[in-house]
């Protein structure tokens, strides 16, 4: 059936209205299987056997045999093939086929009929994924099935119209990607890096070293540099949220090796709590996993009367004692000193870590404040890079999501 639904923003040299199908109709599909677990002969092969999680990869973790193929209701897929996925966190992602393999029952393989493009249609799903999620899957529980998918009406245009938009879609998907490798490739260099910049288990001196520098490292005790203090105490639900004081939150000091100015929230004013000061850094003392107990930020900078919430604790160092404040921050977040945290982690359900127990960790320390100034620099301005390259990356992804709800009728929504 046609209708007069037309898109806001059109290539140039299109004027005709859309035509609304059923998905099914203008495609043929089918979903996959899984050849029974455990027979070892149906493992192991050479056929590529793709799982919802790799509908967009490369490669895959699992082959199959044919006679593994042969033994199930597993099916096979050709590069370029639209795969959806149907069953759990994945459900609602949608790809192209990047190579030949099998698919497995939580894929629905589609393929569109003549003068329909397929890159359209993938896009046109990626486009509609939380409104079909929020639809058939609430509260995000439950799978998808091949006969919903099958039943969505989708606007088209005419074919050279669906390749237009299937070609733009593509090549910002691409620049996306590429943004996205580049931010990947940033954050290898940062871990690798924080590996290599810190001595590793008894080593006295790092693998990389910056130039000028030698000597080996120290290793103080952290309760020989400095005090601890306790967060907020004593408060209830309706003291937070108003008042002419603010106090830096949980997920701040959790998300941020450096304390971010602008996460705070509002308290009333204190005198029988303990004030942070510059300088100060903040350890989060519970966690559900081992891994993201005591978890540092430091706080250079500050407004005003400040205090740190409850389920953190502070760290001051000594007055006579000068380190490198960015060197710290990146320090205790770095895995030479994160594994000795994580092994005082204790709990069952939820995981705590004790004040007195972390002040027992000797952290390497090189003698000269300026190796320190040098790596805490590094590390700082890799994480501008990192962030700007995020920024980038959120800005495309912003900019391709405002123009295909441009360039798709508004009565696909």
């Amino acid at each position: 059936m046609s209708n007069a639904l037309t898109p806001d923003i059109r290539f140039k040299g299109f004027a005709d209205d859309w035509e609304q199908c059923k998905l099914g109709d203008i495609t043929t599909s089918y979903s996959g299987g899984t050849p029974t677990v455990g027979i070892k002969e149906y493992y192991g092969g050479d056929i590529p056997f793709i799982r919802s999680a790799e509908i967009n990869s490369e490669y895959t973790e699992l082959f199959i045999t044919e006679k593994g193929l042969n033994s199930s209701s597993a099916r096979l897929v050709s590069k370029g093939d639209i795969l959806y996925a149907l069953y759990g966190a994945t459900s609602g992602e949608v790809g192209r086929a990047k190579l030949k393999g099998a698919i497995n029952q939580a894929i629905l393989a589609i393929r569109p009929i003549d003068n329909y493009d397929a890159e359209y249609l993938t896009q046109w799903l990626r486009k509609s994924k939380q409104r079909i999620v929020e639809t058939y899957l609430q509260g995000g529980q439950g799978n998808l099935s091949g006969s919903i998918i099958k039943a969505l009406i989708i606007d088209f245009p005419k074919y050279e119209e669906q390749k237009q938009i299937g070609v733009f879609s593509c090549h910002l998907d691409n620049l996306i990607a590429l943004h996205q490798k580049e931010l990947e490739k940033l954050i290898d260099i940062k871990k690798s890096m924080l590996i290599n910049m810190f001595p590793q288990g008894d080593e006295k001196v790092p693998r990389i070293r910056f130039k000028g520098f030698s000597g080996d490292w120290n290793y103080p005790v952290l309760g020989t540099l400095g005090k601890t203090y306790t967060g907020l105490s004593g408060k209830t639900k309706e003291d937070f949220g108003h008042g002419d004081a603010t106090y830096i939150t949980y997920m701040n000091v959790f998300t941020n090796p450096i304390t971010h100015s602008l996460q705070v929230d509002s308290i009333e004013s204190d005198a029988m709590q303990n004030e942070v000061q510059e300088g100060d850094i903040f350890f989060t003392t519970s966690s559900e996993t081992p891994e993201e107990v005591g978890m540092s930020s430091v706080l250079l900078a500050k407004s005003g009367t400040t205090y740190l919430n409850s389920f953190c604790f502070g760290y001051r160092l000594n007055e006579n004692v000068k380190i490198d404040k960015y060197y710290l921050a990146y320090l205790l977040r770095s895995p030479v000193v994160r594994e000795k945290i994580v092994f005082l982690a204790q709990g069952i359900s939820r995981f705590n870590i004790s004040k007195t127990k972390m002040m027992e960790i000797a952290i390497p320390v090189p003698e000269k404040t300026e190796e320190q100034e040098k790596i805490g620099a590094f590390f700082f301005n890799l994480d501008k890079l990192i962030e700007a390259q995020e920024k980038k990356t959120a800005q495309l992804k912003n900019i391709k999501s405002a123009l295909l709800n441009k360039m798709f009728p508004k009565g696909d929504e």
